[in-house]
This record gives structure tokens, C-alpha cells and sequence, in this order.
């Protein structure tokens, strides 16, 4: 039997300063961006604007009060000089099986960790996920999320004003263990050629279709 398409949970957009970023989007979309949270063993903060269908938009950054964490922080962040998707990720109930698919192609982003955090509301997130690595600064490669048990998503409570309706991997000619292993999990996207790799998203919003 075929695996069922694993639906995308969430791209990771990172910028260099997260309050400027929220206002460009809010000009952009039509909608501002809720606050997060901070990844604290990470040296990130975040804000999340909801894309429908339990998927969201997570805008990053360096959270400059964390003098913990100052380098090799995951997602690509350390490489930002403009605001880009550099990650995604796609949702899964099988993640070790899912997680193999990976290993074969690309065993460095097969590692599966497990976390929680409290949010700004005080509901308690839990996850199952492989990590995304510091870099490159794009990774076409999605990593895997498992939210079964969690009582809630980071979705849960956020406006549903935005929907995502298209992501395209840009890649180079020379991408097809990349297109191999999309094939295999069955992602939703689409792939354009490019000299490298880019990550672009294409969002129904309040101020109409807008790509990121």
C-alpha cells in the first residue's frame, strides 16, 4: 500500500530582527504574526502566523538575550542577511518509519529527538521530530514532525486568516536524491530548477496572493 501524503506542518521563514519581520509581513499579508516562544538550548525566539489546516508560518530569529547559545544554532539562522525560508517540515504518525526514508538518502537529518515547551499561554507542547541541522542556510530537505502527543498544536488559538496554496523547492539540476526521497515520503511540492537552492511559498491572504 502507498503511504497517505504527509501534509507540511510548518516553513520556517528566518530573518535577522523578528519585530521588523512581523511588521513586513503584517504590511505584506494583512495580518500580524502572534508571538511564540523562545528555544532556549537553540538560541532562537519565534512568531507563528497560521496557514490553515493545522500548518503554519514560523518567522525566526536569534534571540540576542540568549548569550548561551551565540553560534551553530539550528534552521540556517546564522547565515540570514535577509528574510527567507531556509527549512519546512512535514507532519508524520510513523516518524521512525518515515525518519528511514531520510537516512537513506541523507543520514545526517535522520536524528530523532523529543522536546517540550511551554507556551506564552501556558499550554504545554510535546513533540517527536528529526533535527534540522545549523546548516546550510537552505535545507530542501524537510525534517519530520510528530505532535500525537501533544494536547495541543502550535496552531491552536492563532487567527485562520492565511492559507498556504503552493511550496516549490527550487533546485539544481543535480537535486535527484532530493526528488528521490520527496517521492518516497510523498511531500506536497513542486520542484522548479534553479542555481540553488530556494524555498518558495505561494499564500492566500487577506491582501490576496502574495509569494515568499
Amino acid at each position: 500500500m502507498k503511504p497517505v501524503t504527509r501534509p507540511i506542518d510548518h516553513l520556517v521563514y528566518c530573518v535577522p530582527d523578528l519585530e521588523e519581520a512581523i511588521q513586513d509581513l503584517e504590511h505584506k499579508l494583512g495580518i500580524r504574526a502572534s508571538i511564540g516562544g523562545k528555544h532556549i538550548t537553540k538560541g532562537t525566539k519565534n512568531a507563528l502566523i497560521n496557514l490553515g489546516h493545522q500548518c503554519y508560518f514560523e518567522i525566526l530569529a536569534i534571540d540576542k538575550d540568549n548569550h548561551t547559545v551565540t553560534s551553530n544554532r539550528w534552521m540556517g539562522i546564522d547565515y540570514i542577511k535577509k528574510p527567507k525560508i531556509t527549512r519546512w517540515s512535514i507532519k508524520t504518525t510513523n516518524l521512525a518509519q518515515d525518519a528511514e526514508i531520510i537516512k537513506a538518502y541523507f543520514p545526517d537529518l535522520a536524528q530523532i529527538h523529543q522536546g517540550s515547551r511551554v507556551t506564552p499561554t501556558g499550554a504545554e507542547l510535546n513533540w517527536k521530530m528529526t533535527i534540522p541541522l545549523a546548516h546550510p542556510e537552505v535545507e530542501p530537505i524537510p525534517f519530520l514532525l510528530d505532535w500525537s502527543e501533544s494536547q495541543v498544536h502550535p496552531t491552536d488559538g492563532l487567527r485562520e486568516e492565511c492559507q498556504l496554496e503552493e511550496l516549490i523547492l527550487n533546485l539544481p539540476d543535480n537535486s535527484s536524491k532530493v526528488k528521490a526521497c520527496m517521492s518516497l515520503l510523498e511531500a506536497p511540492v513542486k520542484f522548479q530548477t534553479a542555481t540553488r537552492p530556494r524555498i518558495t511559498a505561494t499564500i492566500t491572504s487577506p491582501n490576496g496572493l502574495v509569494e515568499l
